[in-house]
């Protein structure tokens, strides 16, 4: 078990919109595997698949942190912050919606080893 935090950063684009977030979203890339404690920054695209239920929510980013005050770094970046601002509160933006999740590799309750 880790103390790591895995993300799906998942977005709706707007109607016609796909193809130019996934470019603006690309640009994010190259910066954020730069930062400290980011091991996995991945942009992805939905496809079509008979083992997938395909959903709006056809971009994402696969994230993978070293720890919470790592992705919570990322999330206080002047880039991710202006990406946020222009392109999914703004109404000129390119989002029609976003759903961000994070998750551990850590059971419930889970026995940590007790040292002497």
């Amino acid at each position: 078990m880790t103390n790591r935090v895995y993300v799906l950063a998942q977005f709706k684009p707007k109607a016609g919109k796909q193809d130019e977030l996934f470019e603006i979203l690309k640009a994010l890339e190259p910066d954020s595997y730069r930062e400290e404690g980011c091991i996995q920054y991945m942009l992805t695209r939905q496809i079509s698949h008979p083992s997938a239920t395909n959903n709006e929510y056809s971009i994402v980013f696969n994230e993978i942190w070293e720890n919470a005050e790592a992705w919570t770094a990322h999330g206080n970046r002047k880039q991710i912050q202006h990406f946020f601002e222009t392109q999914v509160q703004a109404e000129t933006g390119l989002v029609a919606d976003v759903m961000v999740t994070a998750y551990t590799d850590e059971g419930n309750h889970y026995d940590h080893p007790v040292y002497a």
